[in-house]
């Protein structure tokens, strides 16, 4: 996938929409999908649960919907427009199944992901900054991925778009 594409059609306008946009968000919302599939893997290799570009699990999922976007009600409800209809339960929550078939969403859940975490975000074009971020609050110390790695799968292109 084109990194310049994928930023300019699809993060940066799913996270404006949202109202979580900044240049440091689009940027480590680009690394980590980079770093997770290399933007091309939708189910994790092996036999992993993560699913979709970002490779969040399930567990992840359901805990980021009970506890975080259930007592965000906005949020949730601007990230449930961004869902199939078809893909919403009786309690309208999307099914997981969406982070793999709604590019848009996935963006939405990885962005939450990051928003719940405590420690601000590091500068745009921070790429030290971005890359442990990421280890620290997504892949964590347990994760295989490494700051190193992130470093090198980083779209630089996407710096300056």
């Amino acid at each position: 996938m084109d990194a310049k594409q994928l930023t300019t059609l699809v993060v940066r306008p799913t996270l404006k929409q949202l109202g979580l946009h900044s240049k440091a968000a689009e940027q480590l919302v680009v690394g980590t999908i980079y770093q997770e599939s290399r933007a091309k893997y939708l189910k994790q290799l092996g036999s992993g649960p993560a699913l979709g570009v970002i490779q969040m699990e399930p567990a992840t999922y359901q805990d980021i919907w009970d506890n975080y976007l259930a007592y965000k009600r906005s949020l949730a409800n601007q990230i449930t427009e961004l869902a199939s209809m078809a893909s919403l339960d009786e309690d309208m929550r999307p099914d997981v199944s969406q982070l793999i078939t709604n590019l848009a969403f996935a963006v939405a859940m990885c962005r939450v992901h990051y928003r719940r975490k405590k420690p601000a975000l590091p500068k745009a074009g921070d790429l030290d900054g971005l890359a442990h971020y990421w280890k620290d609050h997504y892949n964590t110390h347990l994760g295989a991925g490494t700051v190193d790695e992130f470093k090198e799968n980083f779209p630089l292109e996407v710096l300056n778009c």
